[in-house]
């Protein structure tokens, strides 16, 4: 019953900032539309302003992979595609509203200034060691690229529509994108809390080298930025730094197998390279300066344990209740479409 208890309380403790975030997110989708970011990221655009754009947008592991090649083949240059590759996934309005729910505000600080950092990392490592742009010939639409996110072409035309647009794509599309693996780091943060002792990582790994066991840990997984938050948390309560828990939160979501891919094809395998090597190096060095940080200025981690008045107990619970049927909603509409729903002839 402890697992269930915990599982239950992380749950409930990460619901609001979930769903206002999503929110955000659907703000962000309807007033910042693709095409405008492909615009202006096409051309001549800098590095700085794909990571600055793709920071807070709403476009988890999977679906900034489309917007990418989108930036790409629109005319945006290796390196202003590669650092939005690694700001958009890494960080967005929703992640950090659930890192500012589970870890406190100085995680919800370090994150998303952590990701705009790797960002420009990568995108100077491959403007400065990458082949040059060759002149790129876009590919005919038949050649389709598979997204987890589809977009419709239709855009609202009113306000209504408009408003039903960013609860539409908030609490329909983007949860869709991120629920599960949310769900499963939300477990995984509840079996740590319940089976392993606190301190237990301190017996075996400090600093860097707990940080290089992240790094191997989070390089195969295909966890999004806000499921990556609940793992993160359970990491914590098992006895390592922050600064290793920020390079979970950094290399997990931007190094999975598909980006990989992408970046191998659309911008070459040195790109690929150095990619890896600046999320890999600019994570370490994020987490190295965050616990260098904690330990000189004495902070400390404000991770969530349930505890808050009546009032606000309430108000924990009915937006678990919220995010709860809206979870059942996505899963039982994505059970029907891929299992119950009359193929079309």
């Amino acid at each position: 019953m402890d697992l269930f208890s915990n599982f239950v309380l992380l749950f409930t403790e990460s619901a609001p900032f979930l769903l206002l975030g999503m929110f955000i997110a659907g703000m962000i989708n309807q007033l910042i539309p693709r095409a405008w970011v492909e615009k202006t990221l096409g051309g001549k655009s800098s590095i700085l302003t794909a990571a600055l754009i793709g920071a807070p947008l709403p476009l988890c592991s999977c679906s900034v992979i489309p917007v990418a090649i989108g930036i790409r083949r629109s005319g945006a240059s290796k390196a202003s595609t590669a650092s939005f590759l690694v700001a958009t996934p890494e960080t967005g309005v929703d992640s950090v509203g659930i890192t500012y729910a589970l870890m406190g505000p100085i995680m919800a600080v370090a994150r998303p200034i952590a990701a705009i950092v790797s960002a420009i990392v990568a995108g100077l490592l491959v403007l400065w060691f990458g082949r040059l742009d060759n002149e790129f010939e876009p590919e005919p639409q038949d050649k389709t690229t598979s997204s987890c996110c589809h977009k419709s072409n239709a855009a609202p035309t009113n306000m209504i529509e408009k408003t039903k647009a960013v609860f539409v794509f908030g609490y329909g599309q983007l949860l869709r994108d991120f629920m599960l693996w949310f769900l499963i780091g939300i477990f995984f943060a509840a079996l740590v809390t319940t089976l392993v002792p606190v301190g237990f990582l301190n017996q075996y790994a400090q600093g860097i080298w707990a940080m290089l066991v992240v790094v191997l840990i989070s390089i195969p997984m295909y966890v999004c930025a806000t499921a990556s938050t609940p793992i993160a948390v359970g990491l914590l309560l098992s006895g390592i730094t922050p600064g290793a828990a920020l390079v979970f939160m950094l290399t997990g979501p931007a190094t999975n197998i598909a980006t990989l891919m992408v970046i191998k094809n659309e911008l070459g395998k040195r790109e690929l390279g150095l990619y890896l090597l600046a999320i890999i190096s600019s994570a370490l060095i994020s987490g190295l300066i965050l616990d260098v940080l904690f330990k000189q200025f004495d902070w400390q981690m404000q991770l969530s344990h349930g505890e808050h008045s009546d009032m606000i107990g309430i108000l924990y619970q009915g937006c678990a209740l919220v995010l709860a049927g809206l979870i059942v909603y996505q899963l039982q509409k994505m059970l029907f479409l891929k299992f119950l729903k009359p193929s079309s002839v």
